[in-house]
């Protein structure tokens, strides 16, 4: 174990070990900008604290020979790194624990994913894997808040489920209905139609999205000074 701590190990490996996990947040986060742009749950944080795991986890492979030299031998025979592999197993009931759907929203996301990546830090810790303990650390505080903020101000789309009903005698075109939505900042997918109340009502029901949150509420306002209109139902969801 002294190797891991020397200063030889240092000067040689930080660096080394910094790359590995900078690299992993980046491209973990670049994946998790497209998800937060689409409006999925899972965005920016949780994807950069999942790659970043993955990559703190083979370091343990990678370094398997500093911080357990008897590997190096002929006489050991053991995989030490099945430990961690069974931590990493139970640590994921865990981190699903934590994720609730409320409604038609998911919560808890990002939190599994810290709970995941401080298990794989503790197992760096563990096995006295002591730089990489302090750079993941740092980094795993860092994407919670820098990249929180960062997260925040990410244009993003917003879905919903939208249905409007009308009156049978007082029901708009389609057209009418999309230049509606359209001039709100709305694109529209999946329209459909439903007589209900016996007949004696009309709905379109559909799938909206728009990249400005505050179209949502604009929507609702116009809806509802719009006589005709029966009821309506604007309802965000995400996967």
């Amino acid at each position: 174990m002294t190797g891991i701590c020397d200063g030889s190990f240092i000067q040689s490996d930080a660096l080394n070990i910094l790359l590995h996990l900078l690299v992993a947040v980046a491209a973990g986060g670049f994946i998790g900008i497209e998800r937060r742009y689409h409006g999925r749950p899972a965005g920016f944080r949780t994807h950069a604290l999942v790659c970043m795991a993955s990559s703190l986890l083979m370091l343990v492979s990678i370094f398997q020979a500093k911080w357990f030299p008897a590997m190096a031998t002929d006489t050991v025979r053991i995989d030490p790194t099945r430990m961690a592999q069974g931590v990493m197993t139970e640590i994921g009931f865990l981190g699903a624990g934590v994720i609730m759907k409320e409604g038609i929203t998911v919560r808890g996301l990002t939190t599994a994913a810290s709970i995941w990546i401080t298990a794989a830090i503790g197992i760096l810790a563990g096995v006295g894997f002591y730089v990489p303990v302090v750079i993941a650390t740092c980094l795993t505080v860092g994407v919670l808040t820098v990249f929180r903020w960062l997260e925040l101000r990410m244009p993003a789309l917003t879905y919903a489920h939208h249905r409007l009903r009308f009156n049978r005698a007082l029901i708009p075109s389609e057209d009418e209905i999309r230049k509606l939505i359209s001039d709100h900042g709305f694109t529209i997918a999946n329209m459909s139609y439903n007589l209900t109340g016996d007949g004696r009502f009309f709905e379109y029901s559909m799938s909206i999205r728009t990249v400005d949150k505050r179209n949502t509420q604009r929507l609702a306002e116009t809806l509802s000074r719009r006589e005709a209109v029966v009821e309506f139902r604007i309802a965000p969801f995400g996967d």
